[in-house]
């Protein structure tokens, strides 16, 4: 799993400073990739060259403390540096895709600018506000990465993050190791180690307003993609998007679980570009 080759590009917002990319045809439509929390923007490196070859402009970041990016000890809006990545490129319009917290952070940029986006596409992800019990034996798995961060043991955490989100769930059941491709659980696994490291600043990130109750503001088309082995949490996040956002399209990924963009690539870009072909073009 190796990044890109297009340049990194600095984007300075109040008290960080992001890293981003930006690919494909300047004179495509936009499409922005925000990524999950236990990796970085090469998470959705995969992804780009499906959405780039069918001519989208595609733009991504790392978010604060994330990857390549820096964050001094401030307090700041995740989805407001979502739009501020947007107001750097000059994009007036884009698509949005948000994978787990990412998901959580394109929401709630949708509901606070709906005149900035044509397209909602939310992958396995987060809504703010939205919370229900996990299984016992998720519970279980989620309870020791916690312990093992509190003793200091990071190894033993981005292991458990990988079992958690990587590994997948079937019937309550933790699946093995070897389910995924090593190459693809291995990338996952060291991302999330670097962001467990001592040192790292985030930010103080304000939580918005809860989503939860303003989904049926939600106008612009809308993908929800899911991985049948993800948690039981995010499966029924996924069902709540699909039931509460008027034609919501629900996409089911049987062999995925959470970084659905790193085991089903070219199948979720597939899902992307039928929700965004028959769109006019924006910029």
């Amino acid at each position: 799993m190796t990044e890109g080759t297009s340049p990194t590009i600095w984007i300075d917002v109040a008290g960080g400073r992001l890293a981003a990319q930006d690919e494909g045809p300047r004179d495509g439509s936009p499409v922005l990739l925000v990524h999950s929390a236990i990796v970085n923007r090469q998470s959705w490196d995969p992804v780009v060259p499906h959405l780039t070859g069918a001519g989208y402009r595609v733009i991504r970041y790392d978010m604060r403390g994330f990857g390549d990016s820096t964050s001094e000890k401030v307090e700041f809006v995740a989805h407001q540096d979502l739009l501020a990545v947007l107001d750097f490129f000059g994009v007036r319009r884009a698509a949005v895709a948000g994978n787990s917290m990412g998901g959580h952070f394109a929401i709630d940029a949708v509901l606070a600018a709906p005149d900035r986006f044509t397209a909602l596409m939310w992958v396995g992800g987060g809504i703010n506000g939205f919370d229900r019990d996990v299984l016992p034996s998720e519970d279980e798995l989620f309870e020791a990465e916690g312990a093992a961060e509190e003793a200091g043991d990071w190894d033993l955490a981005a292991e458990l993050d990988t079992r958690i989100w990587v590994d997948g769930w079937l019937d309550g059941v933790n699946q093995p190791a070897t389910r995924v491709d090593p190459a693809v659980r291995e990338a996952i696994k060291a991302w999330d180690r670097e962001l467990l490291e001592p040192g790292r600043e985030f930010g103080d990130r304000i939580k918005a307003a809860p989503a939860i109750d303003r989904l049926d503001q939600i106008q612009v088309p809308t993908l929800v993609a899911i991985g049948d082995i993800d948690t039981t949490g995010t499966r029924a996040a996924a069902d709540v998007l699909a039931e509460k956002i008027a034609g919501a399209r629900l996409v089911h990924f049987p062999k995925a679980a959470h970084i659905i963009g790193m085991e089903a690539p070219a199948e979720l870009a597939a899902a992307m570009l039928d929700l965004l072909a028959p769109l006019p073009r924006w910029s």
